[in-house]
């Protein structure tokens, strides 16, 4: 019975993956994408602007 408790926690957290990635695949697209798209694109935006501007703290 040793080895059944050796499978047991890979079997389950393959399990808990296969349902993660199935998870991410599905709510891919779909009518919130749009608006996924724009978060992102202006959080990008607002990360670039960031690097592009000069440090004025005297460092």
């Amino acid at each position: 019975m040793d080895y059944v408790s050796a499978l047991v926690p890979p079997v389950v957290m393959a399990a808990f993956f296969i349902g993660l990635v199935v998870t991410i695949v599905k709510s891919q697209g779909g009518p919130n994408k749009a608006k996924e798209d724009a978060a992102v694109d202006s959080a990008l935006s607002r990360a670039e602007a960031l690097q592009k501007t000069p440090r004025t703290d005297g460092v």
